[in-house]
């Protein structure tokens, strides 16, 4: 009789375990996508961070008491709003708070949205860069095309003189905050049409 229930817990605890093994199998093959896209995701990151340190990407300067354009450094800049790299200077714009704090962008919509939401969004000074003389010049009193392919795809160009089809900054803003760029299909699509014509 001892044997029989020697026997039998033996052959409970063997099925247990196994039971065991088969639960543990399961718990690991449904973990197993998850811990995969975490570890794809650390190891993104782990690279990102390495690269911004070792290429010392700048994303705001102190200290620019003068309110003067900074240079920008082609791919050793980072746009404070969307974080890509700054990689032309044609569509770029700088923001100066009036403590000399400066912060730098590659496409003059996302300058104006990450703005909006500053306190001294009014007493800022903005720089952009203008096409046609290749030079930075006060942003508030530039003239704004809306059609051209700019890296965050809102499509302002800045220009220190006037022509055809031009908006000036206040307007530019008002079209950013309210989506009417060339990032939204429909005003993209009439732009275009309008360019195609030659009404700029």
């Amino acid at each position: 009789m001892i044997i029989i229930i020697i026997n039998n817990i033996s052959k409970f605890y063997k099925v247990s375990a196994k039971i065991d093994k088969f639960k543990k199998g399961e718990i690991l093959k449904s973990l197993k996508p998850i811990l995969i896209i975490i570890g794809i995701i650390s190891i993104i990151i782990t690279v990102f961070l390495t690269l911004a340190k070792k290429q010392n990407m700048v994303t705001i300067k102190k200290g620019n008491i003068s309110h003067q354009p900074i240079d920008i450094k082609l791919h050793h800049y980072q746009d404070s709003q969307c974080g890509m790299v700054i990689d032309t200077i044609k569509y770029s714009s700088e923001v100066i708070s009036p403590d000399g704090r400066t912060w730098f962008f590659h496409d003059h919509g996302g300058m104006i949205k990450w703005l909006e939401d500053k306190k001294f969004k009014n007493s800022a000074t903005i720089w952009v860069h203008a096409i046609d003389t290749n030079r930075w010049i006060d942003g508030k009193k530039a003239h704004y095309t809306r059609d051209e392919n700019t890296p965050m795809k809102y499509g302002f160009g800045a220009y220190e003189n006037s022509k055809n089809g031009t908006i000036l900054f206040d307007e530019m803003r008002l079209l950013t905050l309210r989506g009417e760029t060339m990032v939204n299909p429909i005003i993209r699509k009439e732009l275009l049409k309008k360019r195609e014509n030659g009404n700029h």
